[in-house]
Parts: C-alpha cells; sequence; structure tokens
C-alpha cells in the first residue's frame, strides 16, 4: 500500500466549488421565497402520509399548474432517458428536441403560477428567466458542435432545474406535497 495521498483533479475542485455556491444560491432563493412560513413546514413535514396522488386535487388545480406539472414529469422521464443514452445518435437529437420543447413549456407555463405571491412572481422565477435564457443557448451550442458547453448547460438543466426544483416543488404545504402527502 502506498502512503501517498492522492489530490483530486483540478477540474472536480472547481466543479465541487461551483456545486456548493449554486446550492447556497438555490437555498437563499428558496428561503426567501418562502418567507415567514418556515416554521410552519416542520409540523406539515411530521403529519405527511404518503398516498396515490389525490385526482380531486389535481382536477382542481389551474390549467396553468396541471400543464406545468404533466409537462415537467414528462421531461423529467425523457430528460433521465437521454442521460443514459448514447449521445449524438438519432434518438439523442430527436428526444433532445422534445425535450427542449417540454422544458419550454415548463418554463413557460410557470410564468401564469403566481400563488405563492398571491399574483405577483416570486423569487422562484428567477428559475424560470435562467431556463428561458440558457436553453436556447444549449441548443445553439449543440448546433454549432460545441459538445463540452452543450453537455455542461444541458446536464445543469437537467439536474439543476429538475433535480433541485423537485425538491422544492415537494416543500410541505406546496402542491405537489398536497397532492401525495397531504
Amino acid at each position: 500500500m502506498s502512503s501517498v495521498q492522492q489530490t483530486p483533479p483540478k477540474a472536480a475542485v472547481g466543479f465541487a466549488r461551483y456545486f456548493a455556491v449554486s446550492l447556497a444560491v438555490v437555498a437563499a432563493i428558496v428561503t426567501l421565497s418562502l418567507g415567514g412560513r418556515l416554521g410552519g413546514l416542520a409540523s406539515l413535514a411530521a403529519r405527511a402520509h404518503p398516498h396515490w396522488p389525490d385526482m380531486a386535487l389535481f382536477a382542481a388545480l389551474s390549467p396553468a399548474i396541471k400543464i406545468h406539472l404533466l409537462a415537467a414529469l414528462a421531461a423529467l422521464a425523457l430528460g433521465a432517458a437521454l442521460m443514459a443514452a448514447r449521445k449524438g445518435r438519432r434518438f439523442h437529437r430527436v428526444a433532445g428536441w422534445a425535450w427542449v420543447c417540454l422544458v419550454s413549456l415548463v418554463a413557460g407555463s410557470s410564468l401564469f403560477i403566481t400563488s405563492l405571491r398571491h399574483g405577483h412572481w416570486s423569487l422562484l422565477h428567477l428559475f424560470t428567466g435562467w431556463t428561458l435564457l440558457v436553453l436556447p443557448l444549449a441548443v445553439m451550442w449543440a448546433k454549432r458542435r460545441d459538445v463540452a458547453r452543450h453537455r455542461r448547460t444541458m446536464m445543469g438543466l437537467f439536474y439543476g432545474g429538475f433535480a433541485v426544483n423537485i425538491f422544492i416543488a415537494f416543500i410541505p404545504g406546496r402542491t405537489m406535497w398536497n397532492l401525495v402527502f397531504g
């Protein structure tokens, strides 16, 4: 056995720092968006009881929220398939365009979801703006064959945009929480 310690590659350290800063920014945005409601979240979480989605509650949702939810679930499933599939093949290109359309629909429909601030956009809409700005850039980079930028951006949108937003969507008291835990 060697007693020589290996240092992590420079890229790994850079990514870890970027990821930590990104998580801190997301946590700050979510905390500020929720305002003074953080105290009641623990009591809601304690009363959670998982169940099949409440279809009566789903039926009562606004059309914008229904579109947002269904498009997000489809984008999540298709995005997972894209992450697992081999890149550059016909499936990747065709499914990639479908994913771009679904993500655009998710972001676009979120502009009409203003219930958190009673008719006004919340700080969570910063994620919408970011998505609507970065998604066309990722497509442009793919068209220009700048694979590294395209890959980083799309992976950031998928993992950051969907993984983080699933966590946000399931904050106790929000619609997704109420659909399956409330």
